[in-house]
């Protein structure tokens, strides 16, 4: 039976902010999902950072929607860990969008053995909508609503081969263990408290699963936008510029822990 996004994050994540068993690095050692992105035509499958624990598999990625034509590309910028790098100099995006869109991958029975299914476990979204040094998270389940318009499909199915059908959705959703999306900031029906969808600086994005309240598989990323260090003496420009966003970056985290 379907919950409300606000149930399953309440009751099964018991207030679970980020939970401790985060997973980085790209997913199944590779980057690539299984079975494929299912979502939309001409995405190609890699770069996602995710884990593949406890029979379920997790993956998020960030992509540039909007190049300098303003149209889409499979431009992941990944550092092989869980940070998405995009430079506004390289978009063309509408003023009401950001030039990056973050993708993400649920299965919920990556073997294929058994009968799990998607909405037999519950699940924890958490988009940071504030890219300065703080975080503001605006956390759902994005399985166990009533309507939504995810790729769905199974472990055969092949790219952009995924079902989708918004109204349909909560009477289907039960029949499949795959479910796939790609959301920019800018969708103000899912992201309604951000300010400004073009505001430079860092986004954190965390997803996780649950059984019987019980976490089984966690990952998290972390996306760059057009952030840049503080000048610095000419001699040392790649080195300091570096170390700048690595710092910036490490003080996020540090909060993040707190």
């Amino acid at each position: 039976m379907l919950r409300s996004f606000t149930m399953g994050v309440t009751l099964l994540f018991a207030g679970t902010i980020v939970p401790a068993t985060v997973q980085a690095g790209p997913v199944n050692g590779t980057g690539l999902v299984t079975p494929e992105v299912i979502f939309g035509s001409g995405n190609a499958n890699g770069a996602f950072t995710g884990v593949n624990a406890n029979n379920v598999e997790l993956g998020l990625r960030g992509k540039l929607r909007y190049n300098d034509s303003g149209l889409p590309e499979n431009t992941f910028n990944y550092d092989g860990d869980r940070t998405y790098t995009f430079s506004p100099a390289s978009s063309n995006a509408p003023s009401n969008r950001s030039a990056f869109n973050f993708e993400w991958s649920i299965n919920s029975n990556v073997s294929g053995i058994g009968t799990r299914n998607l909405t037999d476990l519950t699940y924890l979204l958490q988009v940071d909508l504030d890219p300065g040094s703080g975080t503001n998270f605006q956390s759902f389940d994005p399985i166990n609503t009533l309507f939504a318009d995810h790729a769905l499909g199974n472990n055969s199915t092949a790219n952009g081969a995924g079902v989708s059908d918004l109204f349909l959705y909560s009477a289907i959703v039960g029949n499949y263990n795959v479910a796939q999306n790609s959301w920019n900031l800018g969708f103000s029906t899912l992201f309604p408290g951000i300010a400004d969808p073009q505001a430079e600086g860092l986004y954190t994005i965390n997803l996780s699963a649950a059984l019987n309240g019980d976490v089984l598989a966690s990952t998290s990323i972390d996306i760059v936008y057009g952030v840049t260090p503080v000048p610095v003496p000419a001699a040392l420009p790649l080195l300091a510029g570096g170390l700048g966003l690595l710092g910036f970056v490490a003080q996020r985290r540090r909060q993040r822990q707190h």
